[in-house]
């Protein structure tokens, strides 16, 4: 989470003469304790303002605080994966918060309010629904498939209308536009290749993919004989999109199974380490080998 708390903040507060009670006194007359909405904007607005505020906080930019709410982000996804509901709600706020920031920041330069941002998606969602928002033919309308893709298909010409007119779209308009680049690759991966399908740039079965596969690490094997780095780079890509591809076709979300794996390896190479420890052993102490055989009991025993 993006705090505001840190080094600086405490240097500063130490500084201040201001008591402890009559902070508080003044943050409850400010009414940034009462848990609201107006609570938060109130909170992020005396974090930002020139003086009296978090120099943490007054120095960042858009720039900056992106890293945090990807980071964020993944929190949530992580909250919910565990299942755990307390971290679930203390992430949700992390993330929240991101938005306030971004917000204010946006205020502070004439762009747009919180409350723009909140106006838009309300647009947005009803402007996505005239299934559950419109009148009779729309609710009829909207259980066509394909409704929801239409509408912001829709939505992503008019936004490439406005960039035109700002001289900032690209020469044509293509049905890859608007396709966050800053999203993490693997995401950006599954966007684009969905895109492509919907307009029928799709393999026309699963057999085919397979041999496209086969045929990427052949590449990939054959790049890596010459020990040619860039060569790798490229074809190592190319294994990774067909297989993203693969996954979609199979109906398994790729970041999904990665992320599945990546909570086996963890499972699996600490009960090795355990297994060690039980030898007073470690890792460092062990052969490959000797860990090997244990991953492969770790793994047998999980099959079973």
């Amino acid at each position: 989470m993006v705090v505001a708390d840190g080094p600086a903040c405490d240097q500063e507060l130490s500084m201040t003469s201001t008591t402890n009670d009559e902070t508080e006194d003044a943050q409850q007359s400010a009414g940034i304790h009462d848990g609201t909405m107006d609570a938060l904007l109130a909170i992020m607005a005396a974090l930002r303002t020139p003086g009296s505020g978090c120099p943490w906080d007054l120095q960042q930019t858009n720039e900056t605080i992106a890293p945090y709410t990807i980071e964020e982000a993944y929190e949530v996804a992580d909250a919910i994966t565990r299942g755990d509901s307390e971290d679930l709600k203390d992430e949700l706020g992390d993330l929240l918060f991101q938005v306030v920031f971004y917000a204010q920041m946006a205020q502070e330069d004439g762009r747009f309010t919180f409350n723009d941002v909140v106006a838009g998606i309300c647009d947005k969602m009803i402007r996505r629904h005239p299934h559950v928002f419109g009148d009779h033919e729309a609710r009829t309308a909207g259980a066509v498939k394909g409704m929801w893709e239409n509408i912001k298909a829709d939505e992503r010409a008019r936004k490439s209308e406005r960039r035109a007119r700002d001289g900032d779209a690209p020469p044509a308009p293509s049905v890859l536009d608007n396709v966050p680049v800053g999203l993490p690759a693997l995401s950006r991966a599954v966007k684009l290749q969905k895109r492509a399908a919907r307009v029928g740039f799709d393999w026309p079965s699963v057999a085919p993919m397979f041999d496209k596969l086969d045929e990427e690490i052949a590449e990939l094997r054959a790049e890596a004989d010459k020990d040619s780095l860039d060569g790798i780079l490229d074809e190592m890509g190319d294994v990774f999109f067909v297989c993203v591809n693969l996954a979609l076709r199979l109906g398994v979300d790729p970041e999904t199974a990665v992320r599945a794996t990546n909570d086996k390896f963890t499972r699996r190479f600490k009960a090795v380490e355990a297994a060690l420890r039980d030898k007073g052993s470690t890792p460092e102490q062990s052969s490959l080998e000797e860990m090997d055989n244990l991953w492969n009991e770790v793994k047998a025993r999980e099959k079973s």
